[in-house]
């Protein structure tokens, strides 16, 4: 990867790692499904009106709107309100790697090889070093609403892998669409009509993880993915819990203890080593064509955000 686009990606690592610190702003304003809501209003309009249709079926943009789009981010936001920080949201979340593997072995038969179930086994080591050091303020019950987002991100990227849509950019546009409206219906059957006073940082928040996170973000990792190899892109997304982690004790006064230094370095250990598969020195398969590497990397943009 040239000098300017690695520079590039890791940029945009931090700008999605500081996204968890600018979605707990936003929640001192918002009720968290409202908060959700909006992030898709504003990521979806005016860019539907732009961008041509999905490419693929009606059906499989609803399906990954439910997935990615209501399940994933209900529950991340609701777990976010109930106690979760920005940094450890951050890390934790980053198992939908782990739950995307278990759930392509279950449900599109691929093979659960000794390397995944290694890296899965150390990722949830993890995961259970995080649970046994939680305290007071970070509630198990909102640990497990982050767990179950991170399991709705996995679902998602199975139906972003069945789906196959042309262009990942525009493919997230319209999931936006298709989960704002009834994002705004469960908020309003769940919370209520909102009391809300305008404020700059709440604003700012929706407008950062709408048109900056979601559709900035998927912009240059749509540049990126079409320059070089998933593999060689993919990676450099374990460093959004590095910067999560940094900004929110920069900005939030979060503290990085020792435990869970050791169990980040487990997390990112394990989806790392379960996300790789070496290669045979004696392989001698034809590369790719240009058309099924372009195809091949937009179909996994969505799949690491």
């Amino acid at each position: 990867m040239h000098t300017r686009h690695l520079l590039l990606a890791i940029t945009l690592t931090a700008l999605w790692g500081f996204n968890f610190v600018v979605m707990e702003a936003g929640l001192r304003h918002f009720p968290p499904l409202l908060y959700v809501a909006l992030r898709f209003l504003f990521a979806a309009f005016p860019a539907v009106l732009l961008v041509g249709g999905p490419g693929v079926p009606w059906r499989k943009v609803l399906v990954a709107g439910a997935t990615l789009g209501i399940g994933q981010y209900a529950l991340l936001l609701t777990g976010m309100r109930a106690g979760m920080p920005a940094g450890l949201t951050s890390l934790v979340v980053q198992v939908q790697a782990i739950f995307t593997a278990i759930l392509a072995v279950a449900l599109l038969g691929e093979r659960l090889t000794r390397r995944r179930i290694i890296g899965m086994a150390v990722a949830f080591a993890g995961l259970a070093l995080i649970a046994t050091d939680l305290g007071t303020g970070s509630p198990i019950g909102a640990f497990l609403l982050v767990i179950g987002a991170a399991f709705f991100w996995g679902m998602g990227n199975i139906a972003v892998r069945n789906a196959a849509p042309p262009n990942s950019f525009r493919f997230m546009v319209w999931i936006s669409a298709v989960a704002a409206i009834p994002m705004t219906a469960l908020s309003l059957l769940v919370e209520g009509v909102p009391h809300l006073e305008f404020s700059v940082e709440g604003s700012l928040s929706v407008l950062y993880v709408s048109l900056i996170s979601t559709l900035g973000g998927f912009g240059i990792w749509g540049f990126l993915l079409q320059r070089y190899d998933a593999s060689v892109v993919a990676p450099s997304a374990l460093l959004v819990p590095v910067f999560g982690m940094s900004s929110a004790a920069l900005f939030t006064g979060e503290s990085i203890s020792l435990t869970k230094l050791l169990a980040a370095t487990l997390i990112i250990s394990g989806v790392l080593y379960s996300s790789t598969r070496t290669r045979s020195l004696s392989s001698s398969a034809p590369a790719p064509s240009v058309h099924s590497k372009t195809g091949e990397n937009e179909r996994k943009a969505t799949e690491m955000i």
